[in-house]
């Protein structure tokens, strides 16, 4: 990785998750395409990476801390983008996550509701960018947040010997 100093590093996080979520809500709001339960999962890492770093630029104490925080964030963020992955190629069946609460429809009110809330499958990809769906992006991006949060980690503990 290039060189760089740990507020650049940070700042880097910074713009990737804020271009991440206008681009998720872009693709929802502005393109009209419907998230399945683990796309909007998926967007958390992003939000609270966000958070925290406001936080961090605010106070400016315990990078440490901050650090290992958004080092497990981006852990967990690999972790559901691979098993979302393997949804949509078939290598994993849906979870309780994935699927519709449209079991208990009884009356013509429950039926209607339930129709604006429906959900896409996690298994149906909608969107695609170079025949490759958002949840191949988001893996590949929250890899290179882990490798940058590790990074500042290592960077952190060397200056400190």
């Amino acid at each position: 990785m290039v060189k760089l100093k740990i507020k650049n590093y940070l700042f880097v996080l910074l713009v990737l998750s804020l271009i991440s979520l206008t681009i998720a809500y872009f693709v929802e709001y502005v393109l009209g395409y419907q998230p399945c339960n683990l796309c909007v999962l998926e967007r958390i890492p992003y939000a609270l990476t966000i958070i925290i770093l406001i936080i961090y630029y605010k106070f400016k104490r315990n990078l440490l801390f901050y650090n290992i925080l958004l080092i497990q964030i981006f852990a967990f963020s690999i972790i559901i983008s691979i098993y979302h992955l393997g949804i949509e190629q078939g290598y994993l069946k849906e979870s309780s996550i994935c699927i519709s609460d449209n079991k208990d429809l009884i009356t013509k009110e429950s039926i209607l509701e339930s129709l604006q809330q429906l959900r896409v499958s996690c298994k149906d990809v909608t969107f695609r960018i170079f025949d490759l769906s958002l949840t191949t992006y988001n893996m590949i991006l929250s890899l290179f947040m882990f490798l940058i949060t590790l990074k500042i980690y290592l960077i952190t503990n060397y200056d400190k010997k």
